[in-house]
């Protein structure tokens, strides 16, 4: 088989669905120790059958993400420590420079989103929205929600490494996005709306597979996100 015919090739749906699980499970969807919901009601849920789902949990217990207890079922396993080792936010200038970051990954990732995304990943990014426009509509922000969003975008990427990366970037992005959070709920409900509207603008890029919108758009978020948190007084990294 041709490397072209490979890369075309669709994954089999035990791979599916172990992409699936292993997002739910090392985004936080299902906490330490939590068990996980049946095989028939994990099964439904995906629409496959029985024996694919149990070679998804399989892999997922090789890796460690999971373990059985006889008669019990299966339960999240506590991870370890991201081997990418990034040390800790300690000053302003850190949130800068992950912003900064971001905007080399993200961005690219949001643009190889749209050229590869499969309905999958848009009723994951879909799914994320609806979390942040309740929390909207409720004048909140969810870091949780729009953590989750961002990766489910590099998800739609299909290369590891953007979603490995975001993950080991996690309790950073965080430090930024709560306090990005806190401007938006001083400044009332039309920003919190405006961040929504920002956010449902790169999922409409990657629906419509406009690779250079969605790249444009995710910019212009994280662009914006740095500017109301820092409000146009970056500090001079130089060194």
């Amino acid at each position: 088989m041709s490397e072209t015919a490979g890369q075309r090739a669709r994954p089999p749906l035990a791979e599916k669905v172990y992409r699936a699980m292993h997002t739910r499970i090392t985004r936080g969807d299902y906490g330490v120790n939590e068990k996980l919901p049946a095989e028939k009601e994990l099964a439904q849920h995906f629409g496959v059958s029985r024996p694919v789902l149990r070679a998804a949990l399989e892999r997922l217990r090789e890796e460690g993400l999971v373990y059985a207890r006889q008669g019990a079922g299966n339960f999240v396993r506590l991870q370890k420590a991201n081997p990418l080792g990034f040390a800790r936010v300690e000053t302003i200038a850190d949130i800068q420079r992950c912003y900064e970051f971001r905007l080399t990954v993200e961005v690219e990732a949001a643009g190889l989103a749209a050229e590869r995304r499969n309905d999958e990943i848009l009723n994951e990014m879909r799914a994320t929205l609806d979390m942040l426009a309740d929390a909207t509509g409720s004048q909140m922000h969810r870091e949780d929600a729009d953590f989750a969003f961002h990766v489910a975008v590099a998800s739609g990427a299909n290369n590891s490494y953007y979603v490995e990366t975001l993950r080991a970037l996690r309790e950073h992005i965080y430090v930024g996005m709560k306090l990005h959070g806190e401007s938006l709920m001083s400044d009332g409900p039309l920003a919190l709306e405006a961040v929504l509207e920002e956010h449902r603008a790169i999922h409409d890029a990657i629906a419509a597979g406009q690779a250079e919108q969605a790249r444009e758009v995710m910019r212009a978020h994280i662009r914006h996100s740095q500017g109301r948190l820092f409000g146009g007084s970056l500090l001079d990294l130089s060194l």
